[in-house]
């Protein structure tokens, strides 16, 4: 079995004798040079040609056919068009693709070859590689079912609409120095320490705004309460309440070891800001989930019981990133991967349940209800999840027996 769409249509091609048509398929695919990591760490921007033993051709591999993660040997993301640039004439004869594979191919690298390469890359472009937007399955080397699959699944809102594997834990992601680059500039991840630490809060929901599960949990309670419906001024009051009550109790005076502490109140000006401030924060929710039910992310008369899932969606993914950069190893991208699924499932009581808190909290965090691409690309993804027959959410159950 093919591991995924990129080789099934390479092979076809080769067992049909489409050359052209083998080169379609490679030229929108990303071809995945191995690396020494010492000399990639050294100077990232320079890709080097390691060609084989016997000097006559050089290895590439499609995303599908990438080995497990090892501390040496590391791959950089490269396009066919690429390869018909960086070749001269002292490199090898072949370019090998997906060698001792029943998609491998030696391709001749005259200039003349190189110069077919650059047309077929450019008939491609730009439908280069995964489409972001879809949902994209390992069907050998990921696991389909069971508590990993799960907990890979639960990261599966940043796989779709990065154009990734959702069950790919043996993960190279965009390639070592890409993916170096992602953890640098968008977490400031640096070491294994930064990584570790950064994986741990997700995985304790530490993240994502405390505000905003305080809203949620208050609206909980009284739900949980009344057993029924909460009236958003409801809500509102109830969260006004719960703030003065906690601000009075924190001016008590408190028995401690050395004896009695009175704390200073609170100045009132203070207090009642932040209730104001979790107010405007309800409406913003209500008119998000308004809106969510209007677009089939939220059905008729639910309403979102927790942000945490962004933590937890977001610790599955980056359990793969630290694999990617070699910060973390297999064994502990795995621990952390079913570690975030079982946190989602103490959370949620569903795939959808999920999915709506975690949209809701990217949407609070990046759209400022201006419904734009965060929120379209959160209800695409939501959508494609929940409707591709061959995805995840409709084949792993929330719970499932062996699930911790």
């Amino acid at each position: 079995m093919a591991p995924s769409s990129i080789e099934r249509e390479l092979y076809e091609a080769k067992a049909r004798g489409d050359w052209a048509g083998y080169l379609d398929a490679l030229a929108r695919s990303e071809l995945f040079l191995p690396q020494s990591r010492a000399r990639v760490d050294a100077e990232p921007a320079h890709a080097r040609f390691h060609p084989s033993p016997d000097g006559r051709s050089l290895a590439v591999y499609t995303r599908g056919m990438l080995p497990v993660p090892d501390p040496h040997t590391v791959y950089t993301r490269q396009s066919l068009a690429w390869f018909a640039r960086a070749w001269d004439h002292r490199d090898p004869s072949h370019l090998a693709v997906n060698p001792g594979s029943p998609t491998e191919a030696y391709l001749t690298a005259t200039p003349a070859d190189r110069a077919r390469w650059q047309a077929h890359w450019d008939a491609a472009a730009p439908a280069w590689g995964l489409a972001a937007g879809a949902v994209h399955s390992l069907h050998t080397g990921g696991p389909l079912h069971g508590p990993v699959a799960h907990g890979l699944a639960v990261g599966a809102h940043l796989a779709v609409s990065n154009g990734e594997f959702w069950n790919a834990l043996a993960y190279h992601g965009n390639g070592y120095v890409r993916e170096r680059e992602r953890l640098r500039e968008a977490w400031g991840i640096t070491t294994p320490e930064g990584w570790h630490d950064v994986l741990r809060r997700m995985l304790a929901a530490e993240i994502v705004s405390p505000v905003w599960e305080f809203a949620l949990r208050v609206r909980r309670v009284l739900a949980s309460d009344f057993a029924g419906p909460v009236d958003t001024e409801h809500w509102r009051h109830a969260a006004a309440t719960t703030l003065r009550r906690s601000a009075e109790r924190a001016a008590e005076p408190q028995l401690t070891p050395d004896g009695v502490t009175v704390a200073e109140p609170r100045p009132t000006a203070e207090v009642e800001g932040e209730i104001a401030g979790v107010q405007r924060l309800i409406g913003r929710i209500a008119r998000y989930e308004q809106r969510f039910r209007a677009d089939g992310l939220l059905a008729e008369g639910d309403w979102v019981r927790s942000v945490e899932g962004w933590d937890h969606g977001r610790a599955s993914q980056m359990a793969r990133w630290g694999l990617a950069t070699r910060y973390g190893t297999l064994d502990e991208a795995e621990r952390a991967v079913l570690r975030a699924g079982k946190a989602a499932r103490e959370t949620y009581r569903s795939w959808e349940e999920f999915s709506a808190g975690y949209s809701l909290a990217r949407c609070l965090h990046f759209d400022e209800e201006e419904f734009g691409a965060w929120y379209t690309s959160s209800l695409a993804t939501h959508l494609a999840l929940t409707t591709d027959p061959a995805g995840p959410w409709r084949n792993i159950p929330w719970r499932g027996s062996g699930f911790a």
